[in-house]
């Protein structure tokens, strides 16, 4: 497991809700002052919110809460509670009358893993962030982790169990960390030791599978599950522009290619936001070049802490196998 968490960029806070029955959760990353916002939308199965708003010609330039939410679609429900809970809170862009949260999510497909009609609704949002503190740092089947799975390029039957991840680096005064929920169409890889921790398993003989080397052996078109995507949200102290913030998280997705193969396929949604809290004077081409690591960093902790589920295997249960 790496260390840190995304909670030790000072002024972010965390919180989960989650359903043992229906199998998912949402995550909700929370700066009441307002962040820098930033995002990069990969995969070409996206299912996102107020995305359009960290387009650096757009007038809002802050946000407040990025909710990381499973249930597909439906999922996106959950930001209307968190909006609902920081407005009582008071927090928001001033409107004069109220102040309006500003708001972003994504979300991932999870619908098969445990009862497809409970979802992220807006009860489920209201009370991660009613919950949300400086001091959370789960990980694993928490969240927006717990029904995140990887490797489904022969289906869920051939999948493995993983989950929520964070961790953060530490450079002088700057600070870069992430959170990602990891539930991608390809196998995972420890990015440091290019070792496969997680993805197509062989539950029969007991071993990992290589999603590349099936897909290479395919000469016709198959029916891939469209059942995935990874999302994540990388957070920091650097002071830093909108079109700096979209930088970053575009930078961090080299965080996703050296850990998860293939990636950023039609058949995933992989998005990553970026907020910046704004009180490190950094240049934005190191915070880039940390927030790939660290996404990387935060998958293998997501991939490493996750429990099995139901016939799916986590990393912890192959490790036990191989011992």
């Amino acid at each position: 497991m790496y260390p840190g968490y995304i909670t030790d960029v000072k002024g972010i806070k965390v919180g989960h809700s989650q359903s043992k029955e229906g199998m998912t959760g949402c995550t909700v990353i929370i700066c009441e002052e307002g962040a820098t916002g930033g995002v990069d939308v990969r995969g070409s199965a996206p299912g996102t919110r107020e995305t359009d708003l960290f387009k650096a010609e757009k007038m809002v330039d802050k946000v407040h809460a990025i909710v990381l939410a499973g249930g597909s679609a439906f999922g996106l429900e959950a930001a209307s509670g968190v909006m609902k809970y920081l407005e009582e809170k008071n927090v928001g862009f001033d409107v004069g009358v109220t102040k309006v949260p500003i708001v972003a999510s994504a979300v991932i497909f999870d619908l098969n893993i445990g009862d497809y009609k409970i979802r992220p609704d807006y009860n489920m949002g209201y009370n991660a962030a009613a919950s949300a503190k400086k001091e959370e740092n789960r990980q694993g089947n928490v969240g927006c982790g717990m029904g995140a799975s990887v490797g489904k390029v022969l289906g869920l039957d051939n999948a493995m169990k993983s989950g929520l991840g964070s961790a953060s680096i530490k450079v002088g005064d700057l600070i870069v960390a992430a959170m990602v929920s990891v539930n991608s169409f390809g196998d995972i890889f420890d990015f440091k030791t290019n070792e496969q921790i997680a993805g197509a398993y062989d539950y029969k003989n007991n071993r990992l599978l290589n999603t590349i080397r099936i897909l290479k052996g395919e000469n016709k078109y198959i029916n891939f599950p469209m059942r995935n995507t990874t999302i994540g949200v990388v957070a920091t102290n650097a002071i830093l522009t909108k079109a700096e913030g979209n930088k970053v998280a575009e930078m961090a997705h080299n965080g996703y290619a050296r850990s998860i193969n293939p990636v950023h396929t039609m058949l995933d949604g992989d998005t990553i936001f970026t907020m910046a809290t704004n009180s490190v004077k950094s240049d934005v081409n190191i915070v880039g070049t940390l927030a790939a690591e660290v996404m990387s960093m935060a998958i293998t902790n997501g991939i490493m802490s996750a429990e099995g589920y139901d016939n799916l295997y986590s990393y912890m249960d192959i490790k036990k196998t191989i011992e």
